[in-house]
């Protein structure tokens, strides 16, 4: 009996990501096995981001393609997630895109999963199928909730994101996300601590924790609980070795979170405060809630509490009316502060923004291509220096995979580190000696592993809390 295949191709945030993952395993709960190849897929699901022009024009790019592959073989079912679904945008994409089977807003598989569920309603051969998956591969059947890694995840995956918070009800103008993905609303502390003891359990060893506004996490609970008392919970877990989170908001990173990053070990010293722009009429036409000097005071609170940090940011040249001495605040800024990473974008109209509804985008692609460089080169000349210290020091590296024949992966800084080595190192923490640095990455020899790596196959059957049937998970759909 064939065994039915799936495929997700995921653009975007490390949100959709996560999503991506939470949908897999319910697909593998359901029988499905992951495939690579859209072409050998019984369903291919594409979860989409739209925060950028490039990103939607991506996904309607990747949808013409699937339109393809449907009238080749029309039993293709097709899903259609993410920013560019939103909450309300599935019946003008249904006239859009006829041949899509199911729409799903973001972080929300439910649709397609009524779908399946309906489409196998009477299938005598159900049960059959079920049991020939559990005998011919029984990761495939192990299943619980939306915590379990896909199969072909479970000890590839060092590093998992874990939302805590979705959606966002900060509405700056330029920002397409509140429509998306709905208003703010923070997850149960004992379900994210649920589900990364049960991440960790399959072999993860660094958790970041996701928000679209992460320092807001729990500001719509009753009891006094936040980012910095969540941070802690998450520590007490023994197998977890590292923990970030992002993207933080500059009006809302209180001491109480900085303390705790500089004193939990587990809690690495990275923060990510985007200032978006280094002019105040420009962040009030942005809607952002401060001023260049807060953002200033918030930098030096930063390096004062926690004075072994990176600091990275965000940054939109050519936003609408930013003339060129307004651009030039933001790039003095940026030399001023010296941040360890910009994470830079040219403005991108996006619909229904107040931006897009009230401002003309008069900022010419010239302009802002021109204005996109020369931060660019400022933000490399930065990092040529500041990485310059690290030559000939020993750091810590979590690594992640290979690459091009090199181990990868990155200091607590965050920053990105390749070495050479014959041995499995996937997930292990090591200690290597920096011979070479750049911008954005930094090379070096093995000098010793502190933590081994991980094993190449976990048996989830001898982990009790896996140890459901697959007939029961689909009961309790």
């Amino acid at each position: 009996m064939k065994v039915r295949k799936y495929n997700i191709w995921t653009i975007g945030c490390q949100m959709n990501e996560a999503d991506s993952r939470h949908l897999g395993s319910q697909l593998e709960a359901l029988g499905y096995a992951m495939t690579e190849t859209p072409e050998e897929a019984d369903l291919v699901v594409l979860n989409t981001c739209v925060v950028r022009q490039q990103a939607e024009d991506r996904a309607v790019g990747r949808l013409r393609f699937v339109d393809q592959l449907k009238k080749k073989n029309p039993d293709l079912t097709v899903g259609l997630m993410g920013c560019m679904v939103g909450m309300r945008e599935a019946p003008r994409l249904k006239k859009q895109f006829p041949f899509v089977d199911v729409f799903m807003p973001p972080s929300d598989p439910g649709p397609l999963m009524d779908f399946l569920r309906e489409s196998q309603d009477g299938n005598e051969d159900d049960d059959a199928r079920i049991e020939e998956i559990r005998s011919k591969n029984l990761q495939n059947a192990i299943q619980d909730e939306e915590y379990i890694l896909p199969a072909l995840q479970r000890t590839n995956t060092v590093q998992a994101n874990v939302p805590i918070v979705l959606g966002c009800s900060h509405a700056c103008t330029f920002c397409v996300i509140p429509y998306r993905r709905g208003p703010e609303r923070s997850r149960p502390a004992e379900d994210i601590l649920k589900e990364v003891r049960k991440l960790v359990a399959q072999g993860v060893r660094e958790i970041m924790l996701l928000g679209q506004i992460v320092d807001r996490y729990g500001t719509d609970f009753e009891e006094d609980y936040g980012l910095a008392e969540l941070l802690q919970d998450v520590a007490k877990i023994p197998e977890v070795l590292r923990i970030r989170y992002l993207t933080g908001h500059p009006n809302y990173m209180t001491d109480k979170i900085i303390e705790v990053t500089r004193d939990e070990p587990k809690v690495m010293p990275h923060f990510e405060l985007p200032v978006q722009a280094g002019n105040d009429k420009v962040l009030v036409d942005m809607k952002r809630g401060y001023t260049c000097d807060d953002y200033r005071a918030l930098i030096e609170r930063v390096r004062r509490i926690c004075p072994d940090n990176t600091i990275n940011t965000d940054i939109i040249v050519g936003f609408p009316g930013e003339t060129e001495e307004e651009f030039q605040g933001t790039y003095d800024l940026i030399k001023e502060l010296e941040l360890d990473k910009v994470h830079l974008a040219k403005y991108s109209e996006r619909p229904k923004t107040i931006a897009a509804r009230k401002m003309e985008d008069d900022v010419s692609d010239a302009d802002k291509e021109s204005r996109r460089l020369r931060i660019d080169e400022l933000v490399d000349e930065i990092l040529t220096r500041k990485n310059q210290k690290w030559l000939n020091e020993e750091v810590e590296v979590l690594v992640e995979s290979r690459h091009k024949g090199k181990w990868r992966g990155r200091t607590p800084h965050n920053r990105l580190v390749f070495f050479e080595s014959e041995e499995n190192l996937r997930g292990a923490l090591v200690d290597v000696k920096i011979g070479f640095t750049s911008p954005y990455s930094m090379q070096g020899e093995l000098v010793k592993v502190k933590v081994p790596a991980l094993p190449q196959i976990p048996d989830l059957t001898k982990i009790p809390m896996f140890h459901r049937p697959l007939k029961e998970t689909l009961n309790a759909g």
